[in-house]
């Protein structure tokens, strides 16, 4: 009788354990998420839209495909031209040209603010977005198509309402008096991002591609 009691004592020792053990790891979990960052619960799920569908408001919205790229010069008002300012970094770019339909252009605009402002809601040190791609011409996509096979021939770059968006870089916006900043991680800010575009494309702002290889959201201005 004695020994089954001893048995019962040292069970309960162990199922107390586990609980608190449980119990703590619960509350990690909510010290570790200090600034309450969700994100979103797949990537893949959560931005799905397809070349189709991206595709038909490519067309509505932008301009016909141009050949090359002086063409794009001399469409005037219907394109803009995109540079690296407050909200964003446009990247060394090798198979497109930084020009967008004005639409889309202020669609950079709020993706590159909201991300900034969330990050400060947050209590997050600021980074910028990095364009990654933007306007192809049929000379850029000819050219891409040489080193990589899977660059569609009906791409939505060629009307200027498509542009890529890193996951995985970002810039660091540094104090400009000079004091050091905390790095915030390549993950951390994906998935603030995440958020920014999931709320956009709630509002139908946008169409959002997660696109795993490139590293990127493929994104088209509705």
């Amino acid at each position: 009788m004695r020994r089954k009691i001893v048995q019962q004592f040292f069970m309960g020792l162990i199922i107390g354990g586990t609980l608190f053990s449980c119990t703590q790891k619960d509350r990690s979990i909510k010290l570790n998420n200090p600034h309450n960052i969700r994100g979103v619960v797949s990537y893949k799920r959560s931005f799905g839209d397809l070349n189709e569908v991206q595709l038909k408001a490519a067309k509505k919205w932008g301009i016909s495909p141009i050949a090359s790229r002086e063409d794009a010069l001399e469409i005037g008002d219907k394109l803009k031209e995109i540079v690296s300012c407050e909200y964003y970094a446009v990247d060394s770019l090798t198979h497109s040209i930084p020009f967008l339909v004005p639409k889309a252009a202020a669609l950079v605009d709020t993706i590159g603010k909201n991300f900034i402002d969330s990050l400060g809601c947050k209590g997050l040190n600021p980074n910028k977005i990095i364009v990654t791609s933007v306007l192809r011409t049929k000379e850029d996509v000819k050219k891409l198509r040489r080193t990589n096979g899977n660059a569609s021939k009906n791409s939505c770059h060629f009307y200027g309402t498509t542009f890529d968006v890193s996951w995985k870089r970002f810039v660091k916006v540094e104090d400009p008096d000079g004091r050091p900043m905390q790095d915030v991680s390549a993950d951390t800010l994906k998935l603030v991002l995440s958020e920014v575009l999931r709320d956009l494309r709630k509002d139908e702002r946008c169409y959002v591609k997660y696109e795993l290889r490139q590293g990127c959201f493929h994104i088209t201005v509705r």
